[in-house]
């Protein structure tokens, strides 16, 4: 999965498409409080619909995963090649 927790995405489809936002879970919630009315609330939105935003080019990016002399894994920026640091894991 190129999309977690922490990063800032743009929405690609959808009536909310060019917004951009930051993914705060992963997961739909076990339990919805009861209430009436409009409720202002994250939702979630398919992995498909939107697309990563590189920190450096500020441009929406596909994410490729290169591994590092010592075996660990980074994710990448395919435009300009910069890491694609992430705030939670």
């Amino acid at each position: 999965m190129t999309v977690r927790k922490g990063d800032t995405v743009v929405v690609l489809a959808g009536k909310d498409r060019g917004k951009r936002g930051t993914v705060e879970r992963h997961q739909r919630p076990r339990s919805r409080t009861q209430t009436a009315g409009i409720l202002d609330l994250p939702v979630p939105i398919h992995v498909s619909n939107v697309q990563v935003v590189c920190p450096r080019c500020d441009k929406p990016t596909r994410v490729a995963v290169q591994v590092r002399d010592d075996g660990t894994r980074v994710r990448v920026c395919k435009q300009c090649g910069e890491q694609i640091e992430t705030v939670a894991r």
